[in-house]
């Protein structure tokens, strides 16, 4: 398949730049992939769905304020650095991005807080944009965690960092069930999930199971070939436990349904399967790009955003619920002013 097929016409308005006011009550539309049918729900009527011994997969990953703002020693020039991921916790290395990158060279010094209570030295050049920073600080690694959660800014994604970080977004852009800290972006299927949902779900008899992505910015980024097969994902680090694969592979046995909560599950759990559809336990790294028209082994349900045309994330939708589906799925969200974006409105496919 080609990039431009993903292509659509979003209006700007449709983009949401807040979540909804309760997780569970944004909307939900239903796509039944066989029937073609689309139903017009809440998020909380998901429940209707589901039946007991069905399971329902979560990525467990937990946001950390991945986003700080600095100055460059001697110029005090504004800096963006954003941290992608923790190399060495001994030697407080990072991998990072920077903005504006041409003014940062190896060797540079760059100050946080007003207090230039953090202090840090670029010591090598990766990418065009990426870095390795170390951070020049004696204290013990809590108290290193503490100054970069208090510095530290909830790193909304571009389309909604438009306007102001607030208060509720250090919330509001994390799941309930976060737990194992590491990504630099949300999982965000799971963040339509309340307390009172998944209490719902589970007096029903759906079991739940958890496996972790720490989503790095890869997924976000453009892709820039026309022909799909040619695209490379960054890698991004998952486990899957042996419990989890027990409890996916026992429910497909059974004949219930396998629900992957967003496309990062859908990436993890395609990345550990056996030709014959069985889940393997699994720790390592996984740069799986689904595209149509793959074949999709375990899942049976997809809970999903609406996604930005020509994303990854779209693109790895369309994997499982089919092209020609999931656009029209999309041309009725757009008619019917369905919110896309990580702050949007979800669609749950059958």
């Amino acid at each position: 398949m080609k990039l431009s097929q993903f292509n659509f016409n979003l209006p700007e308005e449709l983009i949401a730049l807040y979540p909804a006011d309760n997780r569970d009550e944004s909307r939900l539309l239903v796509l039944n992939k066989k029937t073609k049918q689309i139903e017009h729900k809440l998020f909380k009527d998901i429940k209707d769905y589901f039946d007991e011994k069905d399971l329902m997969v979560f990525n467990d990953t937990k946001v950390f304020p991945a986003r700080l703002y600095g100055n460059k020693e001697k110029t005090g020039a504004r800096i963006e650095v954003f941290l992608l991921r923790e190399l060495s916790k001994e030697q407080r290395l990072w991998d990072i991005l920077v903005d504006p990158a041409r003014k940062i060279r190896i060797g540079n010094k760059l100050y946080f807080g007003e207090d230039e209570d953090l202090v840090a030295e670029v010591i090598d050049n990766t990418t065009s944009r990426g870095r390795t920073l170390r951070f020049l600080i004696n204290c013990d690694y809590p108290s290193f965690k503490e100054k970069i959660y208090k510095l530290g800014q909830t790193p909304l994604p571009t389309h909604i960092i438009k306007r102001e970080v607030e208060d509720q977004d250090k919330d509001r852009y994390q799941t309930i069930y976060a737990k194992n800290e590491g990504a630099v972006a949300a999982p965000t299927a799971g963040l339509h999930f309340s307390r009172e949902l998944l209490k719902r779900l589970e007096i029903i008899g759906v079991e739940f199971g958890y496996v972790t992505l720490h989503v790095g910015l890869g997924s976000f980024r453009d892709v820039d070939v026309e022909d799909l097969t040619k695209h490379k994902m960054d890698s991004e680090q998952i486990f899957i436990t042996e419990e989890l694969a027990n409890l996916v592979n026992k429910t497909k046995q059974e004949k219930h349904k396998v629900c992957a909560v967003g496309t990062t599950v859908l990436r993890t759990l395609e990345s550990a399967v056996t030709t014959t559809g069985y889940l393997k336990p699994f720790e390592g790294w996984t740069n799986k790009f689904l595209f149509p028209p793959a074949d999709i082994l375990v899942p049976d349900a997809m809970v999903s955003n609406f996604h930005l045309p020509k994303s990854t994330l779209m693109i790895s939708v369309a994997a499982f619920a089919g092209y020609h589906e999931l656009m029209n799925a999309y041309e009725v969200a757009i008619k019917e002013k369905y919110r896309f974006g990580t702050y949007g409105d979800a669609m749950l496919i059958i």
